[in-house]
């Protein structure tokens, strides 16, 4: 890979990485009548599809079993949720949303569609197109992502310590790929 390839691939991992924050930063700091927006999702998509598991509405909505617990744990203290068991199976637990949920999420049904609006304004239909196949490739991309990582760095950690590179890292780091160790992680 050239160089100039390379300076091509650090500024879209940065400009990535900085988007990611600043979705995430923004989305943190919205509440609707006191419910987050991945809580809205959570409305949104029993809703749409009727009561859910909840590890399915992990799996579904890219969430932890962490976070979908603490999600509902608020949206039913509100009174916009209920776990019920199921009839046939009593382990199995759903959510539903009340009637107070429902009605909360009508009179907030706008946000979803502006929150997207918003993000890709300005875009024609086909940048919009190519941006989803984007997507779709970095999503395949981190497909095993962690583990390679990891691996990549118990093998590091296995390899015999060279006292000729304690001094300079980055150094290391460009012998071992041809390139600055950019990541400030």
């Amino acid at each position: 890979m050239s160089n100039r390839d390379w300076d091509a691939l650090e500024k879209t991992d940065w400009l990535f990485r900085k988007m990611v924050r600043r979705f995430v930063k923004e989305r943190d700091r919205i509440s609707v009548e006191g419910v987050s927006l991945p809580g809205m999702l959570i409305l949104h998509k029993i809703i749409r599809e009727g009561e859910q598991r909840l590890g399915d509405l992990a799996e579904q909505l890219d969430f932890t079993s962490g976070a979908i617990t603490a999600l509902t744990d608020k949206l039913e203290k509100k009174g916009l949720t209920i776990r019920r068991r199921k009839e046939d199976d009593r382990r199995t637990v759903l959510l539903d949303i009340t009637a107070s949920g429902r009605e909360m999420f009508a009179r907030n049904s706008n946000i979803g569609a502006r929150c997207i609006t918003l993000l890709f304004e300005g875009f024609t239909t086909e940048e919009l197109e190519q941006q989803s196949q984007f997507y779709e490739r970095v999503i395949a991309n981190l497909e095993g992502f962690s583990d390679t990582l990891l691996e990549l760095a118990e093998n590091n950690g296995k390899q015999e310590h060279d006292p000729s590179t304690e001094s300079d890292p980055e150094q290391k780091q460009r012998e071992n790929t041809g390139k600055s160790n950019y990541l400030s992680y």
